[in-house]
């Protein structure tokens, strides 16, 4: 059996995805050099997860995103609905890549971080409960 510690993203500018994510999840960011790297220039930002579940690693790799995500997070709010939190996350860099909302209310949003990285954007709990 095993745990996942961390889930890692590679990007070409680790600070701006680490900022990034940092506004979506609220999470400490911490910005330096990647001590594993095989080039000392590579950096790395790294966000711990306050309640102790997988943590969030952003590595640098000199190439863009080219395809598809075949992993990507589900975003939960908390704080807003998923339709406050779609404008939210796109002031905050994001783009939105698919719109999947129904005219009921369900559904979802597809959207990008500043590298192009994917992620869903759900109804919250509170939305799901109506």
């Amino acid at each position: 059996m095993n745990v996942i510690r961390t889930i890692t993203v590679d990007c070409t500018d680790t600070a701006l995805v680490g900022r990034f994510w940092e506004t979506v999840l609220g999470w400490p960011l911490e910005v330096g050099q990647d001590p594993d790297a095989l080039d000392a220039e590579d950096q790395m930002a790294f966000l711990r997860n306050p309640s102790g579940g997988p943590n969030m690693l952003f590595q640098t790799v000199p190439e863009a995103k080219q395809v598809k995500n075949r992993v990507h997070l589900d975003l939960g709010p908390t704080e807003r609905t998923r339709d406050e939190e779609v404008e939210h996350l796109a002031r905050a860099g994001a783009t939105v890549v698919g719109d999947h909302r129904n005219p009921d209310g369900t559904g979802w949003v597809v959207m990008a971080d500043p590298e192009g990285n994917e992620f869903c954007v759900e109804r919250s709990d509170a939305e799901r409960a109506s």
